[in-house]
């Protein structure tokens, strides 16, 4: 571990302290290592990071999500896809290396790879602009989810990213225009697309990639319109109240499974996914591939179908079907509960039945008196 958050200071210490006892040069020269000591802090170590993960609260996993020596886009690629072959340009303006994008296998299938870039290091963050994608790193994405649409090849994305880019540049190149034409694209595609947020989920930067068929969360990401810095500026002109928003937003992946905004939580290793690498990058893999074939025996229609009616039925109790009228040109239809039926219809009469109750009171007070 290279770096420690502020609520892993006792897990630092102790840390050290092993390490310290694995040196087997002491203050007297090579001295025997204690290793019943060691196995004892290492312990000690486990049911601290058990401990204290499973009681995070919503700004520390933020923290956890950005957490620098997290996997990032470019080690899930490599790990888990083979024959990568990387695409770069949008055909209009140029490349964008906030985000990498080609087509490789997993599963012996072919798959169009999505991934936003933060890097690894400083010089690399400052080359994939810390994440934050440009106009012409959606219009590649499209470009691209066009490609694998036309030959049937699926989309898997990576999501990790603060946002959009906000600069001038940005702005001048139609960025707005871009991310909304990058979300028509996702949900119009024939084939399945599996998105993961590996890090941050923040705002339009993510959705315009992350409507898909299938939005999965790791454990300790994050997945929200705004930061919670930004949303605490916004409500209460203090960016100290960070946790506050946090809370109030709702952005950790437990909050949001049970709020139906996704449809799978990945749990992570020990400690979080940066302490465990290779672990959560196998666990990846494995739900990419589940999630892959339970699109297998669907057709296009329903593919398009299964998709559209997820976005639709969130905050709905039923959601959509698809319709058997075939008068109907949208292809869905709402399905309501009998209780939502019986409201609506009473809502949608009201009128006639405040009449009628008025008539029959009435009648009762004539017949008593």
């Amino acid at each position: 571990m290279k770096n420690y958050l502020e609520f892993e200071k006792e897990i630092k210490n102790l840390e050290e302290e092993v390490n310290e006892l694995k040196s087997p040069f002491g203050s007297g020269g090579i001295s025997e290592v204690d290793t019943k000591k060691i196995q004892n802090t290492q312990a000690e170590i486990n049911e601290k990071l058990k401990e204290t993960y499973a009681n995070l609260n919503s700004w520390q996993r933020t923290l956890v999500a950005r957490h620098e020596d997290r996997p990032k886009s470019n080690f899930y690629i490599k790990k888990i896809f083979t024959q990568f072959t990387l695409l770069s340009g949008d055909r209009y303006f140029g490349d964008d290396k906030s985000v990498i994008a080609g087509f490789g296998l997993i599963d012996n299938k072919s798959v169009l790879i999505i991934g936003q870039e933060k890097g690894e290091d400083l010089n690399a963050r400052i080359e994939s602009n810390f994440g934050m994608m440009r106009p012409e790193g959606y219009r590649k994405c499209i470009r691209l989810m066009k490609l694998a649409d036309r030959f049937q090849i699926p989309v898997v994305s990576l999501i990790d990213t603060p946002g959009a880019y906000p600069g001038i540049g940005a702005e001048q190149r139609g960025q707005a225009s871009a991310i909304a034409n990058s979300i028509e694209c996702c949900m119009s595609l024939t084939v399945p697309n599996i998105s993961i947020i590996i890090g941050e989920g923040g705002s339009g930067g993510a959705i315009a990639l992350a409507s898909s068929n299938k939005v999965i969360m790791l454990e300790n990401s994050i997945y929200s319109v705004i930061s919670p810095e930004g949303c605490a500026s916004i409500l209460w002109r203090d960016p100290g109240k960070s946790l506050e928003a946090a809370e109030a937003m709702k952005l950790t992946a437990k909050d949001l499974l049970k709020l139906g905004i996704i449809d799978e939580v990945i749990s992570e290793p020990l400690g979080g996914a940066h302490r465990d690498h290779e672990a959560i990058a196998i666990d990846i893999k494995h739900s990419i591939i589940k999630n892959l074939r339970s699109f297998e025996n669907s057709s296009k229609e329903e593919i398009y179908d299964h998709r559209k009616a997820k976005f639709l039925q969130i905050g709905r109790n039923q959601g959509f079907r698809r319709s058997s009228d075939l008068n109907n040109d949208t292809g869905l239809s709402y399905r309501e509960s009998i209780y939502q039926k019986i409201r609506s219809h009473f809502f949608r009469n009201k009128l006639t039945y405040i009449g009628l109750s008025s008539l029959l009171i009435a009648i009762l007070v004539s017949i008593i008196y």
